[in-house]
């Protein structure tokens, strides 16, 4: 039963408008693509549906294949069409052909947006172990490419295989199993975090403004359910207290389960406080003030972009204590221009002092943004010794990314990014 399922949602499709409406023509389309990607018909049966207030019926058909089964179903009323190609890799290796099927047929649709996604079915646990890595050498056809759309031109992917999905009242939470980076946890078809490169993102997010602040010993965290962040915070011992404030329960049980190597613990540390609800209510609702917050969420074009508007980042400001700083990530100044432009800019309008920067991150598959703001803390003058010497005085171990040198590496801002930036508000 070992396998490879590819689905399709095409959107604004602007091929052949019988492809939409006529039975035949479909049915045609499909044998003619079975024929071209070498698998096999055994059989096909269509439905044209009557028109509905005014508006002509889609068609549903499906193939029978000796490999296992193409199905379709057409929305002419708005464009759409859904695709699903399922193949069985038990005496051969189907994917490809898999592949070549599918995308004949998302050609003949010229849609202007298609979402796509693939899934290994079957037998993942007998092929691969879910708590091993998956080894190097894996054939392909045990394998999948779990791929993120950076923007409508754009997506990457990693080779991996899914070894378990997990659907909550808020989201869809998906392991991975990958040779490059371990586990890797993705949420709604988004990388968040992995095993073998979770410091890239948790020390450039945590160290710089934690560094820059003399003696940091409350900070409040929004999201960072895998732990990562809180973990880095405590490996400064002023820290007295984190509130670790996660929409989902769901991340934490998952993180727990999953990603020790991501927390190391942190997320079970007394210091750690974890509260389960909206974020931002407990923001309103408390009197506590933070030396530093961190807003760890999921990308601003997610459902949580409510949480990067003026109005949230005002709210946030407002738990802060004198000196305290603001840590959030802004998306990718690659991809994301004009997104991290109009939150540098909410940013200037809420806080004296904002201070963007940026890395290279491997899971995010590009170089990533990401700012301190505050109203009298600028880690950017900070100089190599002064970040050293409290490295030294603090005793902060176990960085991988971080240290005196790339401190104020973040901050030294590639030509494009500050011109970026530039645009939008006077660099200070």
């Amino acid at each position: 039963m070992h396998g490879l399922h590819l689905t399709a949602d095409l959107y604004q499709c602007t091929g052949q408008e019988r492809y939409m409406l006529d039975a035949d023509a479909i049915a045609q389309l499909c044998r003619e693509q079975t024929a071209a990607s070498g698998l096999t018909l055994v059989d096909d049966t269509w439905v044209k549906f009557p028109p509905y207030e005014g508006q002509p019926g889609g068609v549903t058909g499906t193939v029978l294949l000796a490999e296992s089964h193409l199905a379709i179903h057409t929305w002419p009323e708005t464009g759409s069409v859904t695709i699903d190609v399922y193949v069985c890799n038990f005496s051969d290796d189907n994917s490809g052909k898999a592949r070549q099927l599918m995308e004949g047929v998302i050609e003949a649709y010229a849609p202007k947006r298609v979402l796509r996604q693939q899934l290994m079915r079957g037998d993942i646990s007998m092929a691969t172990a879910p708590e091993q890595a998956v080894p190097d050498d894996l054939p392909e056809s045990q394998t999948c490419w779990a791929q993120e759309q950076l923007t409508p031109q754009s997506r990457f992917g990693y080779r991996a295989t899914a070894s378990e999905k997990v659907q909550t009242p808020f989201q869809q939470l998906e392991l991975l199993e990958t040779p490059q980076f371990g586990k890797v946890l993705r949420i709604d078809g988004r990388f968040m975090t992995s095993e073998k490169e979770e410091f890239f993102y948790h020390e450039a997010l945590v160290h710089p403004g934690a560094m820059a602040h003399p003696a940091p010993r409350r900070a409040l965290i929004l999201g960072g359910g895998d732990g990562g962040a809180a973990e880095e915070l405590l490996k400064h011992p002023s820290i007295e207290r984190v509130v670790l404030a996660e929409l989902d329960e769901a991340v934490i049980k998952f993180s727990r389960e999953h990603l020790q190597a991501v927390h190391r613990g942190a997320l079970d540390n007394e210091r750690v406080q974890i509260s389960i609800g909206d974020g931002m209510a407990l923001v309103d609702g408390t009197q506590e003030r933070f030396d530093l917050a961190f807003m760890d969420l999921t990308d601003p074009d997610t459902p949580a972009s409510a949480l990067y508007a003026s109005q949230s980042l005002a709210r946030m400001k407002r738990v802060l204590a004198p000196g305290g700083a603001l840590v959030l990530h802004l998306g990718s100044p690659v991809f994301h221009g004009s997104q991290v432009a109009q939150l540098a800019r909410s940013l200037r309008e809420q806080f004296a002092v904002v201070r963007c920067y940026g890395l290279y991150i491997p899971l995010y598959g590009a170089y990533w943004g990401l700012a301190v703001a505050s109203d009298s803390l600028d880690p950017a003058q900070m100089t190599v010794q002064q970040v050293a010497e409290r490295i030294r005085q603090r005793k902060v171990q176990d960085l991988q990314y971080y240290n005196e040198q790339t401190h104020g590496g973040l901050f030294a801002l590639p030509g494009y990014y500050r011109d970026l930036l530039a645009q939008h508000y006077q660099l200070s």
